[in-house]
């Protein structure tokens, strides 16, 4: 990450590259800062929604238009809304450039948003809704952030209810589009063969959005407490989330707690995995995760298992956390456990659309490029003191959430 550059145009747009001369391929994102973490509960969803309408036309392509010109080439083209950011993205090749170029600036800048199009559209998600409220594995996170960040907009979902999708209109998503998709809220990202003053000046010549003041405040999220819920479901497995708000991206603690999370539950090595689906085989799924925002992360362990085997997986966990918290961790398990996660950090550099991601998130998250020898230098100045501290401050039993997920019955409901 060492090949990278940073221009900030007259209006306030971004442009950050990354030069890989020996590629023959770059992966172009058009980053817009602004997520389901900006709306209300009135409008919840408009994010994602837009995100879906930019692809049903602009002022100078049709639909088919916008696809064909970049698979005609070769080119992928897809996009994604998390809380906090929308992303548009196309990989290709070199000479491509300047028509994916084109297109994606087109996408983000020209939407038509017609009447007919959100019509058909809104159908489209709301069968993507109900996909997710068929999945418990899906819908259990929903809910769980729900719980842990209620009072803020981080607990709305990314893809919105179905009565607010209904009442999307032309109207309403222009006004969305111009007060988030301006030229202080993009960033233009490329990693590849593309070369930096390239981008710019395309940047220069394409993009004409206009600076905006929209008063785009996030409300900082500081709230813990312990609490049981059940969400009654039939299912045939019982699906389970233990966990609490933690820290976020700006947080230098978020290290120790990325390393504590993969300690207890990422990988077939951690401690979980071990003790749960190796030993004794009663789950196929447990796992820790950790979910960050700039200011604050949801963290916790997910697992499913039969309703017989609930209690004693429940059981198991709570006694992962006390060994941890009573500091019964050696020297060799955090070795490991660095190593996983630095490995996985570098391998991850192989491919051009992780790197363009990981450049547009640190700028996003950290206001700076974050470097290879920076990021593996956070990982090993994390100690088992550390550790322990971190582990003493987020598996208090005190400020634990449990989330159960399944079909009602009496001996989980008394459980949890």
């Amino acid at each position: 990450m060492d090949n990278y550059k940073i221009t900030v145009l007259p209006g306030g747009v971004r442009v950050i590259s990354e030069f890989i001369p020996h590629f023959k391929s770059f992966s172009l994102g058009f980053w817009i800062n602004v997520g389901s973490r900006d709306e209300n509960s009135r409008n919840n969803g408009i994010t994602h929604f837009i995100e879906h309408m930019i692809f049903k036309g602009t002022k100078n392509r049709t639909a088919k238009q916008i696809s064909d010109a970049i698979e005609s080439y070769g080119g992928y083209l897809n996009a994604f809304t998390s809380k906090e950011e929308t992303c548009v993205y196309v990989r290709g090749l070199e000479n491509n450039f300047n028509l994916y170029f084109d297109v994606l600036s087109d996408l983000v800048q020209n939407p038509l948003f017609k009447d007919s199009h959100i019509k058909k559209e809104a159908g489209v998600v709301i069968d993507e809704l109900r996909d997710i409220e068929d999945n418990p594995e899906e819908m259990i996170f929903d809910k769980f952030e729900e719980k842990i960040f209620a009072g803020n907009s981080l607990s709305y979902p990314i893809i919105g209810t179905e009565k607010n999708i209904l009442s999307f209109n032309s109207t309403l998503l222009h006004q969305y589009h111009k007060k988030f998709y301006r030229a202080d809220n993009l960033l233009i990202v490329s990693s590849g063969c593309i070369e930096h003053e390239k981008i710019v000046e395309l940047a220069q010549k394409s993009v004409t959005l206009k600076p905006g003041n929209s008063n785009q405040k996030r409300k900082t999220f500081v709230k813990n407490f312990a609490e049981d819920f059940f969400v009654e479901k039939e299912t045939n497995q019982i699906h389970t989330i233990i966990g609490k708000t933690s820290f976020g991206f700006n947080d230098e603690r978020r290290t120790a707690l990325k390393i504590l999370t993969t300690l207890l539950g990422e990988g077939s090595s951690s401690r979980l995995f071990q003790a749960v689906r190796e030993k004794l085989g009663i789950t196929y799924q447990i796992n820790s995760f950790l979910n960050s925002y700039k200011d604050v992360s949801a963290f916790g362990v997910y697992y499913s298992t039969s309703e017989k085997h609930w209690e004693k997986v429940h059981t198991i966990i709570n006694r992962e956390f006390n060994k941890i918290v009573d500091g019964k961790i050696k020297e060799n398990e955090i070795k490991r456990v660095k190593e996983y996660l630095k490995g996985n950090t570098i391998l991850s550099l192989e491919n051009t659309t992780n790197r363009m991601i990981r450049l547009a998130n640190s700028i996003l998250h950290y206001g700076k490029i974050l470097s290879l020898e920076e990021i593996i230098k956070k990982i090993d100045s994390v100690t088992k003191e550390d550790i322990i501290q971190i582990a003493n401050e987020v598996l208090s039993q005190k400020e634990l959430v449990t989330i159960t997920l399944g079909s009602k019955n009496k001996s989980i409901n008394k459980a949890a």
